[in-house]
């Protein structure tokens, strides 16, 4: 059993997570499009079963993805040099331009959600941000 406030923190991050998701400006990406690009910049070219084991989506899907991520100029293929049968996955310039304007676009839709707290809890939001990175780090 978790202790009462780490269950009220919780909701109260699940339900802003969510509302996040549900609000997110439009954008060209769908959400697993853009966790991918993401995978690919963080860790470099992958193959696509580990794209699709990181997405937890099947491997047919995923190379529907890629291949569209692809026809769109947002990755590119490369034999694999392990293992010449299989091809590595990699973000383009213009794939990490797409995914830094998707989040240019969530940041300044934050944002303004913030600015309608008073300064305060912008305060309070503003020391817990180190917190929430930890959280997400220990996560990966």
């Amino acid at each position: 059993m978790t202790q009462p406030h780490v269950d009220e923190l919780a909701h109260a991050l699940r339900e802003f997570a969510l509302s996040l998701v549900r609000d997110a400006p439009q954008s060209s990406l769908s959400r697993t499009a853009a966790a991918t690009l993401s995978v690919l910049e963080r860790l470099g070219p992958q193959r696509i079963t580990s794209l699709a084991e990181h997405e937890s989506v099947t491997q047919p899907a995923m190379t529907g993805l890629v291949h569209r991520l692809e026809a769109g100029g947002l990755v590119t293929r490369r034999p694999d040099p392990v293992d010449g049968r299989a091809c590595l996955i990699a973000i383009t310039e213009i794939g990490a331009k797409e995914l830094w304007a998707r989040r240019d676009a969530h940041d300044a839709a934050i944002a303004a959600r913030l600015q309608t707290l008073p300064p305060y809890d912008r305060a309070l939001l503003a020391a817990a941000a180190p917190a929430i990175t930890r959280l997400m780090e220990s996560h990966v």
